[in-house]
């Protein structure tokens, strides 16, 4: 069983959390103990069959090391801590803080301290994208609070020292949601569906609700279909497909992109009339 931590990740371990964590209180009682680690376990090892005996053992490995106030009830971060190497386990706690809804809204916070395009961004830099961040989550952080996020992040995730992180590092730190495009299959689909489809792609990045794309709304469209076959996009690759989309959809060289005009780029234009 060991092994099958080795594979896990803070996205897979909110996901099995959350399953039995309804409330969202960060902790599983005691009558829900055995379904969480019998679920836990073939989770992570579909192939074995689990017995009794096996979730009875897990059990009272965990609750005998992490079960500290002796209440009968284990932590989310309890837990968290003997399963997840740092880094997974800092991700954990940090994005039950501040989830991020999508690509849109990252890209508009980005783009904010990104001034120079370089497609990195500095510590000083980062400490006032969290503040940010979490403005808009209506959260309010101590600058102690802000500035301890800030030196955990930097010492995990900047890996080469250099005193800043990229695009992608910031995409798995704040865990975006999965990509919005991956739920549709355009090719597969009939007219009504594609066209029901295509409705749904262009609502979801019009986050301003103008009938046309602009801004950080392109950003976000372009990370994420990028993302359907390019998942690490630099932000300066991000840059340069921006410039391509606009060059080819922006029709009336308004810098924005209507939904007509992304119709025709992705070829379903005759669905919508």
């Amino acid at each position: 069983m060991d092994t099958a931590f080795d594979n896990l990740d803070a996205a897979g371990f909110l996901e099995i959390w959350q399953h039995f964590d309804a409330d969202d209180n960060g902790y599983i009682e005691d009558k829900e103990l055995d379904d969480f680690f019998r679920h836990m376990m073939k989770k992570l090892s579909p192939q074995e069959k689990v017995t009794e005996e096996m979730v009875q053992k897990l059990k009272q490995r965990f609750m005998s090391a992490y079960d500290v106030t002796a209440d009968g009830k284990l932590q989310i971060q309890e837990l968290a801590n003997m399963i997840l190497p740092e880094d997974e386990n800092f991700l954990l706690i940090f994005r039950r803080e501040a989830a991020m809804d999508n690509s849109v809204d990252f890209m508009k916070i980005w783009r904010k301290y990104d001034v120079d395009c370089s497609g990195y961004i500095s510590a000083r830099e980062l400490k006032a994208f969290l503040k940010d961040l979490f403005q808009n989550h209506q959260k309010e952080v101590s600058s102690d609070k802000l500035e301890e996020y800030t030196d955990t992040m930097m010492k995990i995730f900047d890996k080469n020292k250099d005193g800043s992180l990229d695009l992608n590092d910031l995409a798995r730190i704040l865990a975006l949601e999965d990509n919005f495009l991956l739920q549709f299959q355009m090719e597969a689909c009939g007219k009504e569906e594609r066209k029901r489809d295509f409705t749904k792609i262009f609502e979801h990045y019009d986050v301003s609700k103008t009938g046309a794309l602009e801004g950080a709304e392109v950003d976000g469209f372009v990370k994420d279909m990028m993302g359907l076959v390019r998942p690490n996009l630099t932000g300066p690759e991000l840059d340069k497909l921006r410039g391509v989309l606009l060059r080819h959809c922006d029709v009336n060289k308004d810098g924005k992109i209507q939904m007509n005009e992304l119709a025709l780029c992705l070829g379903v234009k005759h669905k919508l009339s």
